[in-house]
């Protein structure tokens, strides 16, 4: 057990190592989903899970051709 002065250095120490494993991933999160559904607005990563994306949720629809 440390006291004292130690105890609060090593406090300090912590909470810097945490927060900087912590963390938003926004930014990765909006990298990642480049593809979006034009009639509900969902955010998906490629072609492939916005055709699945259609069977499921618009199943009357027909998925728009790959435009990239």
């Amino acid at each position: 057990m440390t006291r004292g002065k130690q105890k609060i250095e090593a406090q300090k120490r912590n909470a810097e190592k945490n927060q900087k494993a912590k963390g938003s991933q926004l930014e990765a999160r909006a990298v990642a989903l480049k593809v979006s559904c034009p009639i509900c607005k969902a955010q998906l990563a490629n072609q492939n899970q916005l055709a699945d994306h259609y069977s499921s949720k618009h199943p009357k629809e027909k998925p728009p051709s790959n435009s990239e």
